[in-house]
């Protein structure tokens, strides 16, 4: 037992000894953590950096000194350096073979400092360096090949600069960059080339610069870009011509520019567009925005809209497709102030010129003179937009007499019940037709004959319960049908042979009970299907080879339908939130690793993953949603290189060493979506990724 005691005894004092030693290594104005293995030295009025600062530091603050110029290599004994903070220290240049030594440099902030240019090479040797801030220096140039050794840097950031011109390839090896800030410059123009070579990145910030066109050219390389932030440039026009053409887009924001007029398609190339920010601009109004099926949220605020019968599309457009808009009327006088949006059809007419009279839309037929275009009675019909409307005026018949130039026509909330042959056969030009709050039960065969441009088909909110292939003769250019809140208690797979063209298919809101992907077999160019709010629990195989987007939220599923899988090659989007799944199983979304990109599993009561579950889906997957579910533990994810967003919140997170991975993994990574411990009580409400002191347990032996 004494020998026991000495020595317990003797490996404290040694211990004491280690401690006493790391301490007298610490320069004498600077702060040193152990256990965090940091040194900070802030504030001390250094003119260079210490040389007794231990080898094994982590992380140096060297931030508001005097160091002016850091020669080469002086960081050169710092190998497990992975945090560097060098701002406001009046540096004036980097020095090529200054980081020299930096192998697993993760973060380094150079803001607030006078530098003018970046040279090629002055950045050499951070191979794993992630996140790069050059923000409120003077820089004025960037040397193309300057950051062409960083091919791991998420997250550039250069906004608060004198940058006026970006050279070709200027951003030239950031392989791996997802967020570039470029905002609170200069820019005038960027090369045609100037944003080539960014091949993963998602976001870009280039607002308050000097733009005064769009920089299509450049902007044509980044195809995976999902949000764009162009606010504060002098824009006068956006026009369908100058190709903003970004199939990934999310977010746009104009907002704060020159704005005087916005061409119907500018957007057209954008088909992903969720929200738009055109707030404070010189608006008048905007065209409809047909074709914008993902738009969520339009932001017109500031703008000193003309709320007059040219109003009319935007405004119906947007109450048809529950769009968030924000915009008050400036003209005319009787409306201002009001929004937009929750004005009626009939507060949006047209005034005469001269004597103030309002200008007559047409209303009824004509009376022979052949000066006034025909329009069935009760309902209204626009020259201007080509529009035509008797929504809500409680007919039990389809009328004839419209305009034969009618590009949308409006029939919602009336009493049809039924669809007869050749309901709209005069109405060739037509492009969306609505017949959503119908009561319709029965198309009959030939009943949309003629409309042969028919893009948008509306069947909302009515009483069908089965379609035949002869009721959708006729429309073989339509693209987009909307069966949802019906009665379908299966797909109408007969129908979908009938549509060659389509590529959108809603049946939300229905009483389908199993999921035969077989009778898609029709739909050969089917890209996305809408699924959510059915009762199906079972999905069968089928070949949907293009089908890039599965929406089957609120059903009955209680396992991942991996076999049905199989089938299809393309799928890019899954949506399973509000199943029932309880536990996800192993290699479970295999057959579409290669190509899924986005998953939602919130809200589905999942209490465990298996460790295998998500194999596959490492270099792919750019989206996952966990929230609302029951989760404590999760299995590692240091494979997932892609990812941008991952939601954890609202989980019930047990922190302890099982849960280390995902805390690590965190902790390294600048992702959306937070998650939090919910045990041991002693961690409850801290954030899984900052909770350093609970996992230490989980570290092993330290060293310093």
């Amino acid at each position: 037992m004494w020998s026991s005691l000495s020595f317990l005894l003797l490996l404290s004092l040694l211990q004491a000894s280690s401690e006493r030693r790391v301490t007298s290594n610490c320069p004498q104005v600077c702060v040193c953590d152990i256990s965090k293995r940091s040194v900070l030295c802030q504030n001390r009025n250094l003119t260079k950096v210490p040389s007794s600062i231990p080898q094994m530091t982590r992380k140096l603050d060297l931030q508001g000194n005097v160091l002016k110029a850091l020669p080469p290599q002086v960081f050169q004994s710092f190998s497990y350096l992975t945090h560097l903070d060098l701002q406001k220290c009046w540096l004036k240049q980097v020095q090529k073979g200054t980081f020299d030594g930096l192998a697993s440099l993760a973060y380094l902030n150079l803001a607030s400092n006078n530098i003018s240019v970046l040279h090629k090479g002055s950045l050499d040797g951070l191979i794993l360096l992630k996140q790069l801030v050059l923000e409120n220096n003077q820089l004025k140039e960037i040397q193309p090949g300057t950051f062409q050794q960083l091919p791991y840097l998420n997250l550039l950031s250069l906004a608060h600069n004198s940058l006026a011109h970006l050279p070709d390839m200027a951003f030239q090896g950031l392989l791996s960059a997802w967020w570039l800030r470029l905002s609170h410059n200069a820019l005038k123009d960027l090369a045609p080339e100037a944003l080539a070579g960014l091949p993963r990145l998602r976001r870009l910030s280039l607002d308050h610069n000097e733009l005064r066109a769009l920089p299509w050219e450049a902007l044509a390389h980044l195809h995976g870009l999902a949000h764009l932030d162009l606010g504060h440039n002098p824009l006068t026009s956006l026009g369908k011509e100058e190709g903003l053409a970004l199939p990934e887009l999310r977010y746009l924001a104009l907002d704060g520019a020159s704005l005087h007029s916005v061409d119907v398609g500018a957007f057209s190339h954008c088909p992903r567009l969720y929200t738009v920010d055109l707030h404070d601009n010189q608006l008048k109004m905007l065209p409809s925005l047909e074709g914008m099926d993902r738009l969520h949220k339009l932001n017109l605020s500031g703008n000193p809209l003309r709320c007059d019968c040219a109003a009319r599309p935007l405004r119906d457009w947007a109450v048809r497709n529950w769009l968030m808009m924000d915009g008050l009327c400036k003209e005319p006088r009787l409306l201002q102030g009001k929004a937009l949006k929750s004005l009626r059809e009939e507060d949006l007419r047209c005034e005469g010129h001269g004597d103030g009279e309002e200008k007559q839309e047409h209303t009824q037929a004509p009376k022979g003179d052949g000066t006034t275009k025909p329009c069935p009675l009760a309902c209204t019909c626009s020259s201007l937009s080509h529009h035509s409307s008797c929504e809500n005026k409680g007919l039990r018949l389809i009328p004839s007499g419209f305009p034969n130039t009618t590009q949308l026509l409006d029939l919602n909330w009336n009493k049809f019940t039924s669809v007869p042959q050749f309901a709209f056969s005069k109405l060739g030009h037509l492009v969306s037709l609505h017949l959503q709050h119908c009561r319709i039960t029965h198309l009959a065969p030939g009943a949309l004959n003629g409309l042969g441009q028919l893009v948008y088909l509306y069947l909302s909110d009515n009483q069908l319960s089965e379609l035949s292939a002869a009721a959708l003769q006729g429309v073989p250019r339509l693209r987009y049908l909307y069966l949802d809140r019906n009665h379908f208690t299966r797909v109408p797979r007969d129908v979908l042979w009938a549509l060659p063209s389509l590529i959108g298919l809603h049946l939300e809101y229905n009483a389908l009970q199993y999921l035969a992907l077989r009778d898609l077999a029709g739909a050969k160019n089917l890209r996305w299907l809408h699924l959510s709010e059915n009762n199906i629990s079972q999905v069968s195989s089928g070949p949907v080879r293009n089908l890039q987007g599965l929406y089957m939220g609120s059903n009955q599923l209680q396992t991942i339908p991996t076999g049905a899988l199989e089938g299809l090659p393309a799928l890019r989007e899954l949506e399973l939130s509000g199943n029932p799944l309880g536990i996800l199983q192993e290699r479970a979304f295999m057959p579409v690793a290669k190509s899924l990109q986005h998953l939602y599993l919130n809200n589905t009561g999942l209490q465990q993953i298996s460790p295998g579950a998500f194999a596959g889906l490492e270099h792919g997957l750019r989206s996952l949603y966990l929230e609302k579910n029951q989760l404590q533990t999760l299995p590692a994810m240091d494979g997932f290189t892609q990812l941008e967003v991952i939601n954890l919140s609202e989980n019930p997170f047990l922190c302890d060493c099982q849960l280390f991975p995902i805390h690590r993994w965190l902790a390294g990574r600048n992702l959306p979506g937070e998650a939090t411990c919910e045990f041991p009580p002693s961690a409850q409400g801290q954030k899984v990724k900052e909770a350093t002191a609970v996992f230490e347990a989980c570290l092993g032996k330290k060293f310093w």
